[in-house]
């Protein structure tokens, strides 16, 4: 069953986010807004749950999912050999719209990570998605919340609509639009210079600043 919570985008009201950090800590899923699409989200240490994400959406195995993160400091839980650049851009950068390609911790299970040594992280600029991960206590592991080969969801509306045909035992945080409504923009810096993987909210111009 899909159970909606609305909750103000600004300032959610910590008692949904409690029930949906609940459905986390269990192994469970919650859609949730992020800056950019809503995303469908399991705890990124749960390698069960993270295959319940590509159940749901019909996802091909070994595509990744995007950990998320509440704090630079989290970043470490998740990747290693980390290089110095990379701490520069997150300060400049983070919390937004920026994912970033590293070396998989051995923490992160290769369910969540398409079966790579490398895993994608973000730090969300969405008050609703941060209070999730804090309440959570772990990162998020979360594509976009569409069915595969649908949109990518804006308003909680798309996902209502995407699994209203589904039996799935799931939370849906709904704070109404998005802020961007494209994805992340994701630059891989395990390769040197780094790549652009995919064009997103960050311009050229501000990924070569970031990245000097």
């Amino acid at each position: 069953m899909l159970r909606v919570y609305r909750v103000d985008p600004i300032n959610p009201s910590p008692e949904a986010i409690r029930i949906a950090s609940d459905y986390i800590k269990r192994g469970d899923l919650v859609a949730f807004p992020t800056e950019t699409v809503y995303g469908l989200g399991a705890d990124t240490f749960n390698a069960n749950a993270c295959l319940k994400v590509f159940k749901a959406k019909g996802r091909p195995p070994d595509n990744p999912l995007i950990v998320h993160v509440s704090s630079i400091d989290e970043l470490g839980k998740v990747a290693i050999d980390i290089p110095d650049i990379v701490w520069q851009v997150v300060n400049r950068a983070w919390p937004g719209p920026l994912t970033l390609i590293l070396p998989r911790s051995p923490d992160v299970p290769k369910e969540a990570t398409g079966g790579r040594n490398t895993v994608a992280v973000r730090s969300p600029a969405h008050p609703v998605a941060l209070m999730l991960i804090k309440y959570s206590g772990t990162p998020i592991a979360a594509p976009s919340a569409n069915k595969s080969g649908r949109p990518s969801p804006t308003l909680a509306e798309h996902i209502i609509e995407d699994y209203k045909n589904d039996n799935i035992d799931m939370i849906l945080l709904d704070a109404g639009s998005t802020f961007f409504g494209v994805e992340s923009t994701i630059v891989d810096v395990t390769r040197n210079p780094p790549v652009l993987l995919r064009p997103g909210p960050f311009t050229l111009e501000e990924l070569r600043s970031l990245f000097g």
